[in-house]
């Protein structure tokens, strides 16, 4: 028995990985790359290595073994992702895996907005295969906003249609313990974990913690969806993306993203990272 991690060398994927090899043995940790190369410094620390594509199912026929705890992690792919996260579940299936563990979306069936739609059909896939579960249905990443720090500074404003909405975000690191507990540990199989911070924050409140941590003064600025749009598609984002993004701020604003379950923190077994800590890290690295 192995765990398999899928998705292994993007960012979550990576500090799942760390996680584990804290507390698993190298040699029972198994990361799904699609690019061997990209993969070598998770082979050097002895992690093994199944090469497999999602676009390519037949690639999938031996990235899993009877037995194997799986996380499968959501690929990044917005609107491939049911196609592909279905050719995993078949190979899964196929090969008798124990756990099929899956990184959701905070809400699961009854989220409503359009970045949840994949999530869903994914899940309910998974509950049609009949296999061993265990749902992680994530809430917002703080680095989702962290990462765009520079026009956000350069231009004094963090600009949104999310309304005085609230956002319960955690870091990378605080999902990718609880992935780790999750498939390593037991009484998991058949749970859907609420994964969220302890806290949830307005932009408005982020906006003034910015200006508080760099001495520049940054202003949430709100606009309509319409607007919001034009302006991501400005900056280079493909129109339907952004029309992801700007639907995700409307579903901020009716509170979809401000659960505060517990589940995050209980799992992990820590508090999870708050604002400000990401927030002082992200701009030390700008």
């Amino acid at each position: 028995m192995s765990i398999v991690v899928t998705g292994a060398t993007g960012e979550l994927g990576r500090l799942v990985i760390d996680e584990l090899l804290a507390t698993v043995p190298a040699g029972e940790i198994v990361a799904v790359v699609r690019n061997k190369e990209k993969a070598a410094a998770l082979a050097a620390r002895g992690v093994e290595l199944r090469i497999a594509d999602y676009d390519h199912p037949e690639t999938l026929a031996e990235a899993f073994r009877a037995g194997d705890r799986v996380l499968l992690i959501s690929g990044s792919e917005v609107g491939k992702r049911v196609a592909q996260h279905s050719a995993i579940v078949e190979a899964a299936k196929a090969a008798g895996v124990a756990q099929l563990a899956y990184t959701g979306i905070l809400g699961g069936p009854d989220a409503d907005f359009l970045l949840a739609d994949e999530h869903k059909a994914t899940e309910q896939l998974i509950l049609d295969s009949g296999l061993p579960y265990t749902f992680l249905r994530n809430g917002w990443y703080t680095e989702n906003y962290t990462a765009n720090l520079a026009p956000v500074l350069e231009h004094g404003a963090v600009v949104a249609n999310a309304g005085e909405g609230r956002i319960a975000s955690a870091s990378r690191a605080d999902y990718a313990a609880a992935a780790a507990v999750v498939v390593t540990g037991e009484g998991h199989l058949g749970k859907a974990y609420e994964l969220s911070g302890d806290t949830a924050w307005s932009l408005a409140e982020y906006a003034a913690l910015l200006s508080e941590v760099t001495g520049k003064e940054i202003a949430y600025k709100e606009v309509p969806a319409a607007v919001h749009q034009e302006i991501l598609v400005g900056a280079g984002l493909p129109e339907g993306f952004a029309a992801i993004l700007t639907d995700v701020d409307e579903a901020i604003a009716r509170g979809r993203l401000a659960g505060t379950s517990g589940d995050l923190a209980r799992l992990t077994g820590r508090p999870t990272t708050p604002l400000a800590t990401t927030v002082r890290a992200a701009l030390a690295a700008v």
